[in-house]
């Protein structure tokens, strides 16, 4: 699921970020108000998608960095990949590596 408030706050932040206002926010996306640009970064509501994709492009970072999910990204394992023996090779250092002490 989308987090709101985290998502509001990263969208500030990136606005800081290219050194720009909430009125020139407003002003690119045509708004005829900014109060719903606070409430993207109060977290009380999220910008329609048609806004994501504006300020995606007026960033100039895809829709995905603009948005905060709520749930921790998961590494799935695959038998045979390079994920996985690095996995197996990092157990076996820890291994070895308790054995000095």
């Amino acid at each position: 699921m989308i987090d709101i408030k985290r998502t509001g706050q990263n969208i500030r932040h990136i606005m800081q970020m290219h050194g720009m206002t909430v009125k020139d926010i407003q002003a690119f996306l045509g708004l005829s108000a900014p109060q719903s640009i606070y409430h993207w970064f109060d977290g009380r509501n999220l910008p329609t998608l048609d806004n994501l994709y504006a300020l995606s492009e007026l960033f100039h970072i895809p829709v995905d960095a603009l948005i905060i999910g709520n749930r921790e990204f998961e590494y799935r394992q695959i038998e045979g990949s390079t994920y996985q023996r690095l996995i197996i090779y990092h157990e076996k250092i820890m291994q070895l590596k308790a054995g000095w002490n």
